[in-house]
């Protein structure tokens, strides 16, 4: 196994996942093999190429992942047609103002030509791991049916009783993205017959920082490191949720909007505020483009995956595997 493996754990974010490219082929550059990686909305689709493509260069994933078109995200649900009040009315009706469905095929298409289309296609031999926890990829969705936090694969048996080797990771990932009244919600039938709607994961988890840290006591085999695109809290509280134009300026007031922006980063922020999980992350300045601004300029992409770029060199420049363990894992790590 490389000395410099890792595992990776990418933030929410919308158009900002730009950002989030740049620090993984900052990584790839400096040699690090990425074993598992955990994703959320922007995250969850960055995270499956670079899953998938484990043997592509940084150049091959940066190429890739650029070719994504954010114009073609606002794919009009049928009511948004509708003169006038369209767009009401499908937020009304619960399908969100765009399909999503560019993303997804998106998505679907670049795992094919990796020759990845179920989770069974990420599937790893360890050991170390707990079986239902056995693969590359895991992303985070939030069941508003079932009222909890899920990450597919690891729980599509014990919440739907499905197999997680024959479900579609390009499923998973726009579930994952499901931003509320934005995308149509994704739904998904167990076994029993429930049929559940799967949004955003970010409303319960935005930055899955702790998903792959070890929980039995034993010495981490390499860093889990986190790439995050949330502004630092809470001098940047005010820069989280997006701008929803006309109506946010005008309302809600300024407390709603600081409460729901706890409940949505709160207990990540938490988390992240430890030193041993700070000192492991990557912080990546996205504050100049909104994450729902799919009319982001070839510019804007370019500078933002400059900005990952080097948030990650400047953060490899200060680390070191060995340092960190001795001084916050000095006896038992809980990484």
């Amino acid at each position: 196994m490389s000395s410099l493996s890792a595992d990776l754990v990418l933030s929410g974010g919308g158009v900002k996942g730009v950002g989030l490219v740049g620090a993984v082929v900052a990584l790839l550059e400096a040699g690090y093999a990425v074993q598992r990686v955990s994703g959320t909305s922007a995250g969850s689709i960055v995270g499956a190429i670079v899953a998938a493509g484990s043997e592509l260069t940084s150049a091959e994933v940066k190429d890739l992942a650029l070719q994504l078109d954010y114009h073609k995200f606002r794919d009009p649900v049928p009511a948004q047609r509708l003169p006038v009040i369209g767009s009401s009315l499908a937020v009304l009706l619960g399908d969100g103002m765009y399909r999503g469905d560019y993303a997804h095929d998106w998505v679907q298409s670049q795992l094919r030509n990796l020759g990845v289309r179920t989770f069974g296609d990420l599937a790893i031999d360890d050991d170390e791991l707990p079986p239902e926890q056995r693969y590359k990829l895991v992303v985070t969705v939030a069941d508003v049916t079932t009222g909890q936090l899920v990450r597919l694969p690891w729980d599509y048996r014990r919440v739907y009783g499905l197999d997680p080797d024959e479900q579609s990771v390009a499923d998973a990932v726009r579930a994952s993205m499901s931003i509320p009244f934005y995308f149509r919600p994704v739904t998904l039938t167990s076994a029993a017959g429930l049929t559940s709607t799967l949004l955003d994961g970010g409303l319960l988890s935005n930055f899955p920082v702790d998903s792959l840290d070890r929980t039995d006591g034993v010495a981490p085999r390499w860093p889990s490191f986190g790439i995050t695109l949330l502004p630092d809290l809470p001098d940047g509280i005010d820069q989280v949720l997006p701008d929803w134009g006309l109506l946010h300026r005008l309302g809600p007031p300024r407390l709603l909007d600081d409460v729901i922006t706890t409940v949505l980063v709160g207990r990540d922020q938490a988390y992240l505020n430890q030193p041993w999980v700070s000192a492991r992350t990557i912080r990546v300045d996205s504050t100049e483009v909104g994450f729902l601004d799919f009319g982001i300029t070839d510019a804007q992409v370019q500078a933002l995956y400059a900005k990952g770029y080097h948030a990650a060199q400047a953060f490899l420049a200060g680390w070191d595997w060995d340092t960190y363990l001795l001084r916050f894992r000095p006896t038992s790590p809980i990484v």
